[in-house]
């Protein structure tokens, strides 16, 4: 499933965040720090350094909006995140066709994170650039996504995905990972499917009881699929 969330961000938190990125002594590195041997040759892009002190800054921002957005918790049931990169393409920076690693090394602590999602959040107004298309290959077909300023797509780590080269202006964006409670995609969403259905018969006044009994079997699901 690729799904778009609209408005992770609001205004303040993403000025800030800019702010933050654009401050002249943002620490950019060479984006080849944290892809793998197989992503590493395709990829061109500068990354903020995950050690220093915007990456942390930036990462609490982040995780903050993450923790308190609905959607985001409802369709990926984060168990661990890996703090948030910040990246930018620019003079016809791209990364070319790529699969996400299926484990990654947490910075703070050095524990496994199982890649089950990867999430891309836009922190520049797409008429500020050209290019930058993130297009994410799937089942049914071939997605690509440009969104607004403060919205983000999240998408399986098992896809194919790639960043078309960026022919003009500046392409600025947080990327992470995502290690769910619910390990199968399809459960994932199965589960994603019931929560919504369930915050609508709450919204529109469906009968309680049965809503209730939805709840329960909600519960009950994540409690045989969870790996926690």
């Amino acid at each position: 499933m690729i799904l778009v969330i609209p408005g992770v961000l609001d205004a303040p938190a993403l000025a800030e965040l800019r702010a933050l990125l654009e401050a002249p002594g943002a620490e950019w590195v060479d984006g080849r720090a944290t892809a793998g041997h197989q992503g590493a040759p395709v990829k061109a892009n500068q990354q903020i350094d995950e050690r220093s002190a915007t990456a942390a800054r930036g990462q609490a921002i982040v995780a903050a909006a993450l923790e308190r957005h609905p959607t985001f918790i409802s369709a990926a049931l984060p168990n661990v995140l890996y703090p948030p990169l910040f990246n930018r393409y620019a003079g016809g920076m791209a990364f070319g066709p790529h699969v996400d690693g299926g484990v990654r090394l947490h910075p703070r602590d050095g524990r496994k994170l199982r890649t089950d999602l990867s999430a891309t959040l836009f922190l520049a107004d797409p008429g500020s650039y050209d290019g930058g298309e993130l297009v994410v290959d799937g089942p049914s077909g071939t997605s690509s996504v440009k969104l607004p300023a403060g919205d983000l797509v999240l998408y399986p780590a098992t896809a194919v995905h790639h960043v078309t080269p960026v022919t003009r202006g500046v392409r600025i964006a947080s990327f992470f990972w995502v290690q769910s409670l619910v390990r199968d995609a399809g459960d994932r969403q199965l589960l994603y499917q019931m929560d919504g259905a369930i915050q609508r018969l709450a919204t529109t006044g469906g009968d309680a009881a049965a809503r209730l009994t939805l709840v329960g079997i909600y519960h009950n699901l994540l409690r045989k699929w969870s790996d926690t």
